[in-house]
């Protein structure tokens, strides 16, 4: 009767560790440009937030903005996290059902130039370096200089990449003359001399840069996985957010991005200090994303439409928030 009574015990742990188990194999892949600007990801990682909802999460950096929208429409991932343009490029270029789901942040973007440029007029016959020269960044450099007088006829173009290969287009290359940064990169350009001409955010005002966007099948197949990761990422800015974890989150983001301690809490300042760049809570900020929509419009046409709702689905967000306790 004992023996009976201790297999039972056995099989009744066995089948709740795999029940536990069973929850814990919704698997996503969630790509996005190695930044602070998503923090939260690595935090909800690190704190086992995905895990405590059925989620198991893993991370991978793009090293450009066509790999990324090229994997969100192959369904090599699920989760695209970076500027938001992309998502409305994939559904006016690509003629991709791409809905964005969050926002994220205003980009943190600064405007670098080499240290032989010393006005606007002496960027004219060089080029800056880019991402991708139609999408996101590259347009808030164009109106950028278009503020100043510079003209897109007046420079070329250099592909570079992500914010390293966007700095390396400065540093091994004088023709490449203005490039826009963010962080870690924005630290590591002024160390090494670059002068910073000044924000995106002061030069342009309310701007929704970062954000997180999806397939729409995919979301309407997956709606309960996507509102457990989006509370699991709201729930790990809130935690970051909070000045005793400052230290922990400094340290969380040098891992990711394998960067030296002071480099990441310069970095976690930028994103989270008093004029931090992430939305609070990642909520979209509307006025940032009709800014976006009109930016693109002016930069490159083909909207016929800039309605914000053509493009966004917050839905999810709103119940992962609801399901939330108050902050």
């Amino acid at each position: 009767m004992q023996r009976i009574g201790v297999l039972s015990a056995v099989a009744v742990a066995g089948a709740l560790a795999f029940t536990n188990q069973a929850r814990c194999e919704e698997h996503l892949l969630v790509n996005v440009f190695p930044g602070p600007q998503h923090l939260a990801l690595y935090v909800a990682k690190e704190k086992g937030l995905f895990e405590k909802r059925g989620l198991s999460v893993d991370v991978q950096f793009t090293p450009t903005s066509k790999a990324q929208r090229d994997a969100l429409a192959d369904g090599s991932v699920q989760i695209a996290q970076a500027a938001v343009d992309n998502a409305v490029a994939m559904v006016e270029g690509a003629k991709k059902d791409v809905v964005i789901v969050s926002g994220g942040s205003n980009g943190m973007l600064s405007l670098f130039v080499r240290p032989e440029i010393k006005t606007y007029d002496d960027i004219r016959g060089k080029a800056v370096v880019v991402d991708a020269p139609d999408t996101a960044y590259a347009l808030v450099l164009y109106k950028m200089l278009a503020l100043k007088g510079i003209k897109r006829s007046d420079y070329d173009v250099f592909q570079g990449g992500d914010c390293m290969r966007r700095l390396n287009g400065i540093r091994n290359d004088p023709k490449n003359a203005a490039v826009l940064l963010n962080f870690p990169c924005t630290v590591l350009a002024e160390r090494e001399g670059y002068p910073n001409w000044g924000s995106a955010a002061e030069a342009l005002g309310a701007y929704q840069a970062d954000g997180a966007f999806v397939m729409r099948e995919w979301a309407q197949k997956n709606r309960e996985t996507l509102v457990n990761y989006l509370q699991s990422i709201v729930e790990a800015l809130r935690w970051a957010s909070r000045p005793e974890n400052r230290s922990e989150t400094a340290a969380i983001v040098a891992k990711y991005l394998k960067v030296a301690p002071d480099v990441a809490e310069k970095s976690v300042e930028g994103a989270l200090g008093p004029r931090g760049g992430l939305d609070k809570d990642a909520r979209l900020n509307a006025e940032g994303f009709r800014n976006l929509l009109q930016l693109r419009a002016e930069m490159i046409g083909g909207l016929s439409d800039i309605r914000p709702e053509k493009y966004l689905d917050l839905s999810y967000y709103d119940r992962a928030v609801a399901g939330l306790p108050s902050p």
